[in-house]
């Protein structure tokens, strides 16, 4: 047998054992599919399981009180502990939800007056009427961002009101001004505006900070209600399948 025939011989089994592999990853595949269709059919069976088991206990529930059960005021207890749990629950997820906005929107004012103060060293250095120009555009762009981060705050204020907590957060004034600036352009007032941008950008990160360190409070409170809500389920769930 030539050299050639044996190469064609080797290649010719080499691709009969791919087939052969091949077709056994193809039956897998296939049974696999067959699984999952199999467990979206049950889960599919399943999905109203949990309302319905809910629907028999309130019923279950309703008959105790209405007879008068012996665990009837219990009932009635836990009753009312889940709905002022609930609505904590609501008011804090709220609050948490307003924070996050708060801290996008904040990001924002901070990302134009990181930009500014760049443009601003820059200016510093000699950048002249081009760094002045970009400085400007992006502390207008900044005090814009800041009108709505304000905004933002307002709401996260009034939400954290409804937790009990009482707050006001006030962002600093972004400095926009632009005539006096280009008129009395020299290395001081290039540093005077450095430093007021710099200063802004400050009060703004504390607020930032501040609002986060807020939102991880929020999220302890949180969880310490959800289990709160877990044990009283738990136990009403415990008293109507007794």
């Amino acid at each position: 047998m030539s050299r050639r025939e044996e190469l064609l011989d080797r290649e010719r089994a080499e691709a009969a054992v791919a087939r052969q592999r091949l077709d056994g990853h193809r039956a897998r595949l296939a049974q696999i599919e067959a699984d999952a269709r199999a467990i979206e059919s049950e889960l599919a069976g399943l999905a109203t399981a949990s309302e319905e088991y809910e629907k028999l206990l309130a019923e279950k529930e309703r008959q105790l009180l209405a007879r008068g059960d012996a665990r009837a005021s219990e009932l009635t207890d836990l009753g009312a502990a889940l709905d002022r749990v609930s609505a904590e629950l609501r008011e804090h997820t709220e609050a948490y939800q307003a924070g996050q906005a708060a801290l996008q929107a904040l990001a924002q004012v901070l990302g134009y007056l990181d930009s500014a103060k760049g443009a601003s060293t820059w200016d510093v250095l000699g950048g002249g009427l081009i760094a002045d120009a970009i400085e400007h555009n992006r502390l207008r762009s900044a005090d814009e961002a800041a009108w709505h981060a304000q905004r933002a705050l307002d709401v996260f204020s009034r939400e954290l009101a409804d937790v009990g907590v009482s707050a006001r957060a006030r962002l600093p004034k972004v400095d926009t001004r632009w005539f006096v600036d280009t008129f009395f352009d020299n290395i001081i007032t290039d540093v005077m505006k450095h430093q007021r941008i710099e200063n802004t950008r400050a009060e703004v990160e504390r607020t930032a900070r501040w609002v986060e360190g807020v939102r991880t409070h929020l999220r302890h409170r949180d969880a310490e209600l959800s289990k709160e809500q877990a044990r009283l389920l738990a136990r009403r769930e415990e008293l109507l399948r007794g």
